[in-house]
C-alpha cells in the first residue's frame, strides 16, 4: 500500500499536522486504513488511494464550520434571534434598550461587506434568497408589529439554517476573524478575490495542486522542498511568504541591488499542511493556544486535543481548562524525562503577534507544588479583576510570566496597591505571592524550604502585629491610617531600595514598638529584616510578605472576596 507521509516540522508546520488529523476525523476518514502515524511515530501517513480521491475542499471547509463555528459571528446572530422570538412568543416584548441592540447587532453582521459577498456567491443554489433581500431593503426595527416582527425572525432563522448559507457565512466570519491571523494574500484572502466563491478558490489553490502533486513523477525535477526535502518541478513551487511573520515575501524585492536568486519553495504538499495550520491551534476565548510537544505525533496530538470542549462554558473558564489539561499533560510527559516545551499563545486581534515559550521542566516542577496548583485553580476561577479603569487577567498575566521567565513582582506590586484601596485584592495577592515564593525556592532542600516559608510567615505575621498596633495607638477601625506607610514601602520595594525601606519600617518600630501583640508580647524588630540587608533576593521576598501582613493580608482566605 502507498503511502504519503507528512512529517514533523516548526511549530506551524506541526499545528497543520494537528488541523490534518482533525480534518480527517471530522471527515469520517477511518484511522490505520486511510490514514495513520507511522511506526517511528515522526510522521502522519496517507493512503494512496485515499489522498488521490478525497475531496480536501468539503473536508477543510467542514473541519471549519465544526470547530470554529460555535465561536463565530453568525451563531451570535442565531442566539439573539432565538433571543427576540422567545421574548415575543412568551408576550414578554417590550422594546427597549436591549432589545434595539439585538436587532442592530442582527442587521449589521448580516449586512456586513462580507456577508453580502458570500450571499451573492449563493443566491441561485438556495431557498429563499429574498428573506436576505429585504434584510437588505428593509432592516429589522423595534417600530415593528410583534407579529411582522416574530414572522420576519423566522424566516431569517430558517434562512440562515439553510446548509449552503451556514457555510458560507461561517466561513466568512472564519475567514477575516481567525485564518486571516495565520496566512494572507492567497486564495480567498488574496484581495482581488474577496468577491469570488471560497471553495472554487482554495480548490485551485491549494487542493488540486495537492493532488497533482501526488500523481505527478518527479524524476526530473531539480528543486527540493525547504521543509520535506521532496522534490518539486518549476510549477509546483509555492513561497512559504503567504504565512504571517513567517518569511519576507520575495517577490516584491525589485531593486536593482537585489541579485539573490530564490530557492526557498515549498512543496504543494507542505503549502497544504500550513495552510491548515489555524485548525491545530485551541481556541479558547480570545486566545489560540498549541503545544508545540515534537518529540512524537501521538503527543502532539494528545496535547492539542480538541475534545472535550465545552461551549456552554463562559470565556475564562476556558482558558483555564485548556491551562489544567495541557498542564496535566505536560506532567504526564515530564515522567518521560521531556524537557523543554514549546508553547505558542496568539490573540486573536489584528495587532496581535505570536507569543512563544519554552516550558521548561523547572516550570513543570514548580505547577506540581500543590499549594502552586491550588494557586491557579482559584485564580482561573475568577481571572479578572478591575484596577482602576483597566480589567486585568490576573491568572493569564501569571501564567504568561510563568512561560517567560519572568517574577511575579510587578504584578503583585500593582495588585498590592490596589489592595491599599479595596481588600478584595487580598485574595489575588496571596494567591500570586504563593507562585512566586514556589518559584524562588522550588529547588531548596527541605530544610531550607522549610526554614523560608517559617520566615516568610514570621514577616507576614510580624507586618499583621505592627497594623494592629498603629491602628490601636490611633484609634482606627480600618487601615486607611497605614495607606501613606504602605505606598512607600511599595515604591521603595520596586525599584529596590533597601535604605529607604529600612528607614520607614524602622521609624515605624520607634514609635509603636512598646505596643503588645495579642500574646501579649511586645513587638520587636523581625529578624528578617536584618537577613534582607545583605541579599537583594530576600529584601524582595521578605520585604513583600512584610507589606502583605501590614495590608491586612496575613489571613489567606481560599475564595475571591466581593
Amino acid at each position: 500500500m502507498d503511502k504519503y507521509v507528512i512529517t514533523l516540522g516548526d511549530f506551524l508546520k506541526n499545528a497543520g499536522i494537528v488541523g490534518f488529523r482533525y480534518m480527517l476525523e471530522s471527515a469520517g476518514a477511518k484511522e490505520n486504513v486511510d490514514f495513520g502515524i507511522t511506526e517511528d511515530g515522526q510522521g502522519l501517513w496517507l493512503d494512496m488511494d485515499f489522498a488521490l480521491n478525497a475531496d480536501w475542499t468539503d473536508m477543510y471547509f467542514k473541519a471549519c464550520v465544526q470547530y470554529f463555528g460555535p465561536s463565530t459571528v453568525y451563531q451570535g446572530v442565531l442566539d439573539r434571534i432565538e433571543k427576540c422570538l422567545e421574548k415575543i412568543q412568551s408576550g414578554k416584548w417590550n422594546p427597549g434598550k436591549d432589545e434595539k441592540e439585538d436587532l442592530k447587532f442582527i442587521n449589521d453582521k448580516l449586512l456586513s461587506n462580507s456577508y453580502q459577498a458570500g450571499f451573492e456567491n449563493i443566491k441561485d443554489e438556495i431557498d429563499m434568497p429574498e428573506v436576505y433581500q429585504t434584510l437588505k431593503k428593509d432592516k429589522l426595527n423595534d417600530k415593528l408589529d410583534s407579529e411582522k416582527l416574530k414572522v420576519r425572525l423566522t424566516e431569517l432563522e430558517r434562512f440562515l439554517k439553510h446548509p449552503k448559507c451556514r457555510e458560507t457565512f461561517i466561513m466568512k466570519s472564519v475567514v477575516y476573524t481567525y485564518i486571516n491571523r495565520f496566512w494572507s494574500g492567497k486564495c480567498f484572502l488574496l484581495r482581488a478575490n474577496a468577491k469570488k466563491n471560497m471553495r472554487e478558490l482554495f480548490e485551485k489553490d491549494f487542493s488540486e495542486p495537492f493532488r497533482k502533486y501526488l500523481e505527478a513523477d518527479h524524476k526530473k525535477a531539480k528543486d527540493l522542498c525547504i521543509d520535506c526535502g521532496m522534490p518539486i518541478g518549476p510549477k509546483e513551487k509555492n513561497s512559504i511568504a503567504f504565512m504571517n511573520e513567517v518569511g519576507d515575501d520575495l517577490t516584491r524585492k525589485r531593486s536593482a541591488f537585489w541579485v539573490c536568486k530564490v530557492d526557498a519553495f515549498l512543496c504543494p504538499g507542505c503549502t497544504f499542511v500550513y495552510a491548515l495550520s489555524p485548525l491545530g491551534f485551541c481556541l479558547f476565548a480570545n486566545k489560540f493556544v498549541f503545544v508545540n510537544l515534537n518529540n512524537n505525533i501521538q503527543a502532539l496530538l494528545e496535547t492539542n486535543s480538541k475534545t472535550g470542549r465545552d461551549a456552554e462554558k463562559t470565556e475564562d473558564e476556558k482558558y483555564s481548562q485548556w491551562f489544567a489539561k495541557t498542564i496535566n499533560i505536560l506532567l504526564k510527559e515530564k515522567m518521560k524525562e521531556i524537557s523543554n516545551i514549546q508553547v505558542i499563545l496568539r490573540g486573536i486581534r489584528a495587532e496581535d503577534r505570536y507569543l512563544l515559550g519554552i516550558v521548561h521542566k523547572s516550570m513543570l516542577d514548580i505547577i506540581k507544588v500543590s499549594s502552586v496548583s491550588k494557586a491557579l485553580q482559584l485564580l482561573g476561577k475568577f481571572p479578572y479583576t478591575k484596577i482602576r479603569s483597566e480589567f486585568v487577567n490576573v491568572h493569564e498575566t501569571v501564567v504568561i510570566n510563568l512561560l517567560q521567565y519572568r517574577n511575579q513582582y510587578q504584578l503583585l506590586n500593582q495588585l498590592l496597591k490596589a489592595a491599599i484601596e479595596e481588600d478584595a485584592f487580598n485574595f489575588y495577592v496571596n494567591c500570586v505571592y504563593e507562585v512566586q515564593l514556589q518559584s524562588e525556592i522550588i529547588y531548596f532542600t527541605e530544610e531550607q524550604k522549610r526554614k523560608e516559608i517559617a520566615m516568610y510567615t514570621s514577616m507576614k505575621r510580624s507586618g499583621a502585629d505592627l497594623r494592629k498596633a498603629i491602628m490601636v495607638s490611633k484609634g482606627a477601625s480600618s487601615g486607611d491610617c497605614l495607606r501613606g506607610i504602605e505606598y512607600q514601602l511599595l515604591n521603595a520595594l520596586s525599584v529596590r531600595n533597601v535604605e529607604k525601606f529600612m528607614d520607614v519600617v524602622l521609624r515605624l518600630y520607634s514609635s509603636y514598638g512598646s505596643q503588645k501583640n495579642e500574646k501579649g508580647q511586645q513587638l520587636l524588630i523581625p529578624t528578617g529584616l536584618v537577613q534582607m540587608l545583605g541579599d537583594q533576593e530576600k529584601f524582595t521576598r521578605y520585604g513583600y510578605a512584610f507589606v502583605m501582613g501590614l495590608e491586612g493580608c496575613y489571613e489567606k482566605k481560599e475564595d475571591k472576596q466581593s
